[in-house]
């Protein structure tokens, strides 16, 4: 596997801080013009993974490679190569939407008709010389998303990138992502909302305490099927409702074990969603 086919690759990365690991040699790779799904709970190590990946951030060990840049030694190359989008909303309020974009420009050296591309390209079109402080908190994230794409990066990070917002403005961010990948343009999304990530992304990564714990597709996390048991309980005659998984050894054991033992009242399938497998792997909600 080369550097050069992969739009990141993260190879054994591992940081710790005084002694406490925050992410503990994860390995993945995305392919280019592919949205890349990071979930996990507070902690967890996503934003210090996030911080190595775009260069802010050296790892104690281990090496990653992102749009073709190693992110400890060509880190200007890289930040030419990235757009990063986080969750603060760090806009100059008294500006307006143009003269926000005008700044980054200067500061990109791209030319000016590229604001009006990205302009249109996230529907801003008509309020852009409006002050931000103005705009709803779904116009302000559309700006940041136009601003990470002003120099046309080749890999996108979007830290919660609908976080607290309606459903309409969050579905058309959502439509705004999808364009960007049919543009190819690779994403790296963080979202605490699972049928977000369930709907946008082409792979996952759940990480937990530092460790990558499952990393797939979606539908093939979710091939997990559960099984809900209404059962009489071992020690006491009354009813107790049992979620069990086909895919599990111990599970299936257990099953056995109840049946034989005359304890399954009834059995029912369960359709599995991603927060079903979430909270299986980690023993958590990813919204705590």
């Amino acid at each position: 596997m080369l550097q050069s086919e992969k739009a990141i690759l993260a190879k054994g990365l591992y940081r710790a801080y005084n002694g406490t690991i925050a992410v503990d040699g994860i390995s993945f790779a995305v392919e280019p013009g592919r949205i890349f799904g990071f979930l996990g709970p507070n902690g967890a190590g996503k934003t210090t993974t996030i911080r190595m990946l775009t260069g802010q951030l050296a790892p104690t060990s281990g090496t990653a490679y992102v749009a073709g840049c190693n992110v400890l030694t060509q880190r200007t190359a890289l930040k030419q190569r990235i757009g990063v989008v986080f969750e603060i909303q760090n806009l100059y309020e008294r500006m307006s939407g143009y003269e926000n974009l005008a700044f980054f420009a200067r500061l990109y050296r791209v030319e000016k008709k590229r604001i009006c591309e990205v302009l249109e390209q996230i529907q801003l079109v008509g309020r852009e010389h409006e002050a931000v402080r103005r705009y709803s908190n779904g116009m302000k994230q559309r700006l940041l998303i136009a601003r990470a794409l002003l120099h046309r990066p080749q890999v996108l990070f979007l830290d919660e990138p609908t976080r607290g917002l309606d459903p309409v403005m969050a579905q058309q961010i959502r439509a705004v992502i999808v364009d960007l990948k049919q543009q190819g343009v690779t994403i790296f999304l963080t979202t605490h909302y699972m049928e977000e990530a369930d709907q946008l992304c082409d792979h996952l990564a759940i990480i937990d305490r530092g460790k990558i714990i499952a990393h797939d597709t979606p539908k093939l996390l979710k091939r997990q099927a559960l099984l809900n048991l209404r059962c009489i309980k071992l020690t006491l005659h009354d009813e107790q409702q049992i979620t069990l998984c086909l895919d599990d050894r111990k599970d299936n054991k257990r099953l056995c074990e109840l049946i034989e033992a005359d304890h399954v009242l009834s059995i029912h399938s369960q359709e599995t969603t991603l927060e079903d497998i979430f909270i299986r792997l980690t023993g958590r909600s990813l919204v705590q």
